[in-house]
C-alpha cells in the first residue's frame, strides 16, 4: 500500500478509454466547442488494451481494489468487452464497475455481463424528454435511455447506480420525479451537484443546487434519513428512504468536499495519470509504458507520483472560489 503527503492511500483507479462520446452535454461537452470539426484523439495516441491492462496490474500490487471504466463513453471504445475480461483476471481486484450514458447499451450489456462486469451505472439527468434532450445536446430521448436501463436489469445488473447532474434553473424542477421513479425500479438515484471541472462549461456558483436542499426536496415528498458511508473514501453521502425501500446518494463536491477521503487516481485516454478531478496537468505515463520500462521501473514510477501528491482542490475551492484559468476537461478524464 502507498499513500501520499496527507496518508490518503491509492485505492481506485478510474480508467477513461476514450475522449469520443455520442452525446453533447453542456456541461461536459458542449457542442459549440464539439462540433463535427473537433479532432478527438487518434488511435495511435491512446493506451491499448495491453498497455492498460500492464497499468492496472502493477497500479493492483500498490493497493489499487475498484477499477471503473470511463470516457467519454466507453461504449464507444470498441471491443470493450474484451478489456473487462482481462482485468477481471487481475488478482486482487475487487470490484469493476463502469459508467456510461446507457444509449449504446442493448446490444452490448450481455457480452459486458458475461465479460465479467460487476456494475453498471447509468447517467439521466431528467425524465422529462425536453429537458433531458436540452441537457444531451439533442442527442438522445429518455426513451433510449430507458431501453439501456431495461436491457441492464434483464442482464442482471442490479441494483443500478443511475447519475443525475443537477442544475438550478435546468433540470432541478425534475429531480423528485427522478428518485420516485428509480426508487420503484429498486435502483440507487445519485444527484451531483454541478461542478467546476475544466474550464469550458461556463460554470457558475450560482447554478449549482446544494446537495442539502436536493435531499430537503425529496424529503418532503418520501422521507429521507442518513446512512454511514460504506467505506472511506466513498464519494457519495447517502440516504434511505424511511419506508425502507431504497436509498439514494448525493455527490457533493463544491458545498461539502471530501478531498480528505479521496483515494483516486484517473488515467486517461492517451496515458496521463491525474491525482485531482480538477487538475491542470497530468502525468505521461504512456511514454514510461513505451519506453521498454520494467515492472520495477514502473512501481517506482507511481510511488513517486502518489508519494507527492497534495492535491485537495475542492476544500481550497471552498476556502476560495475564483476558478482556476485551467483545469483538465470533464469529458477527457470521465469525471
Amino acid at each position: 500500500m502507498i499513500t501520499d503527503h496527507f496518508n490518503r492511500p491509492l485505492r481506485d483507479l478510474r480508467i477513461s478509454v476514450t475522449d469520443r462520446c455520442n452525446f453533447r452535454c453542456p456541461y461536459c461537452m458542449p457542442e459549440e466547442i464539439f462540433g463535427e470539426r473537433f479532432q478527438f484523439l487518434p488511435k495511435a495516441q491512446i493506451l491499448s488494451f495491453e498497455e492498460i491492462i500492464r497499468t492496472a496490474r502493477v497500479m493492483v500490487g500498490l493497493g489499487v481494489k475498484k477499477l471503473r471504466i470511463t470516457g467519454g463513453e466507453p461504449l464507444m471504445r470498441h471491443s470493450i468487452e474484451d478489456l473487462i475480461a482481462e482485468l477481471v483476471k487481475i488478482e486482487g481486484v475487487e470490484d469493476i464497475a463502469m459508467t456510461t450514458n446507457g444509449y449504446l447499451l442493448p446490444p452490448k450489456v450481455d457480452a459486458l455481463k458475461a465479460a465479467g462486469l460487476h456494475r453498471l451505472t447509468i447517467s439521466l439527468d431528467s425524465l422529462d424528454d425536453a429537458v433531458f434532450q436540452r441537457m444531451n445536446g439533442r442527442r438522445a430521448s429518455v426513451e433510449k435511455v430507458l431501453e439501456g436501463v431495461t436491457a441492464a436489469e434483464q442482464a442482471g445488473f442490479s441494483p443500478l447506480k443511475i447519475n443525475c447532474v443537477v442544475q438550478r434553473g435546468i433540470n432541478d424542477h425534475t429531480i423528485v420525479d427522478l428518485a420516485r421513479y428509480f426508487k420503484e425500479r429498486g435502483h440507487i438515484m445519485r444527484f451531483i451537484e454541478y461542478m467546476d471541472v475544466g474550464t469550458m462549461n461556463g460554470w457558475r456558483l450560482d447554478d449549482v443546487v446544494p446537495a442539502k436542499e436536493i435531499v430537503a426536496r425529496i424529503h418532503a415528498a418520501m422521507p429521507l434519513e442518513p446512512l454511514d458511508r460504506n467505506y472511506r473514501g466513498e464519494v457519495a453521502l447517502r440516504y434511505r428512504y424511511q419506508d425502507g425501500d431504497g436509498e439514494i446518494g448525493l455527490i457533493a463536491s463544491v458545498t461539502q468536499p471530501f478531498c480528505g477521503d479521496c483515494t483516486r487516481l484517473r488515467l486517461s485516454p492517451e496515458g496521463e495519470l491525474f491525482t485531482c478531478l480538477f487538475a491542470t496537468q497530468g502525468t505521461d505515463l504512456r511514454a514510461v509504458l513505451r519506453s521498454g520500462a520494467t515492472d520495477d521501473e514502473l512501481v517506482a514510477f507511481l510511488t513517486n507520483l502518489w508519494s507527492r501528491r497534495v492535491d485537495r482542490y475542492s476544500e481550497e475551492r471552498t476556502e476560495n472560489t475564483t476558478p482556476r484559468d485551467h483545469k483538465v476537461e470533464m469529458y477527457h478524464i470521465g469525471g
